[in-house]
């Protein structure tokens, strides 16, 4: 009977054990899912950057980053107006209409960069960019911890009389304002202060 006894003495002690374990696994469980569930949301955007880019681009404006984007100093908001639908056989992406970079100076905002149909600064037409106007395009960008913002623009389609490239395109610090960038995104191109379409070419 002592050896029973013994005996059932200890597969209670095995079975709580096991019991213990299973609940140590269940609690370890718990934490990831509530860390998961827990994870921060996109920070908001604060009503004056809003504002500011609303009254540039409209009511349908995003905002996709703002700070110091040009590392000068100054506080800057790269704002688009984005397609509502991705067109059928294309990769889905930023793809926007017109971009705004707006600078605040002194309490003001102002425009510092702008694309629709072209790109364009306050001294004109950036450099190397298609002479017939682009409807979409696909915008991509990033924050270079040196450079500032660094953008590459893409046509959607191809334009009249040219061809789909990439355009880059970054604030050069020398001349205080966003310029393209050559083939290699390495050396800063030149504005222009108007455009030559393709139809003006063929004319005589």
């Amino acid at each position: 009977m002592k050896r029973r006894g013994a005996w059932l003495a200890a597969l209670a002690c095995a079975a709580t054990v096991c019991i213990a374990l299973a609940c140590v696994g269940c609690g370890n469980s718990k934490p990831a899912e509530t860390d998961a569930a827990a994870k921060p949301a996109a920070p908001a955007i604060p009503d004056d950057i809003q504002a500011a880019a609303d009254s540039a681009l409209g009511s349908e404006t995003d905002v996709l980053l703002f700070g110091d984007l040009a590392k000068d100093g100054k506080t800057q908001i790269l704002a688009v107006n984005q397609l509502k639908t991705t067109p059928t056989g294309v990769a889905p992406g930023t793809l926007v209409t017109r971009v705004a970079i707006l600078e605040k100076d002194d309490g003001q905002w102002k425009e510092v960069f702008h694309c629709d149909e072209h790109l364009k600064n306050p001294k004109g037409y950036l450099g190397g960019i298609p002479l017939a106007p682009v409807n979409t395009w696909r915008l991509q960008y990033e924050q270079d911890p040196a450079k500032g913002l660094v953008m590459y623009f893409t046509p959607l389609a191809k334009p009249q009389g040219g061809y789909i490239q990439v355009i880059g395109v970054r604030w050069n610090s020398k001349v205080e304002r966003y310029q393209s960038l050559d083939r290699n995104f390495d050396q800063f191109l030149g504005e222009v202060e108007s455009l030559e379409t393709p139809q003006s070419q063929v004319q005589p």
